[in-house]
């Protein structure tokens, strides 16, 4: 059985839904407000960039919230990013290497060379005994 979870969420995503949506505010409008660039507030919300602290620390006097709650939604993207690639990864090597006692001609370490140095010595004493 697989289990397949959503994607993670990027801050960008939360920005413009939770927060410029609902209150009606345009990249432009907002990035006025905070005093930074309108490309800042565009890349965040395209989900090209991420939030750094600055960003965060201003998000959070703007919309009267804490910088915890953007840095926390900024990190756990990140988090939950490596480890959505890391699985992948997991899945993709096991599927491309195959199993570990076939990849003695990788060397594959102890145990794949013993496998077969055992698989050879079972063989030889079953043939000349």
């Amino acid at each position: 059985m697989d289990i397949h979870f959503s994607p993670p969420i990027h801050p960008g995503e939360m920005l413009r839904e939770e927060f410029m949506v609902p209150l009606g505010l345009t990249a432009g409008k907002l990035a006025k407000g905070l005093g930074v660039p309108r490309t800042r507030i565009e890349r965040i919300v395209r989900e090209e960039t991420g939030l750094t602290p600055e960003t965060a620390d201003l998000l959070a006097r703007y919309f009267r919230t804490s910088t915890a709650f953007w840095l926390n939604m900024q990190s756990h993207y990140e988090v939950d990013c490596l480890r959505a690639n890391a699985d992948h990864m997991r899945h993709r090597e096991s599927v491309v290497r195959g199993p570990i006692w076939m990849r003695w001609r990788e060397g594959g370490g102890v145990i794949g060379l013993s496998l077969w140095v055992w698989v050879w010595v079972w063989v030889w004493v079953w043939v000349w005994e």
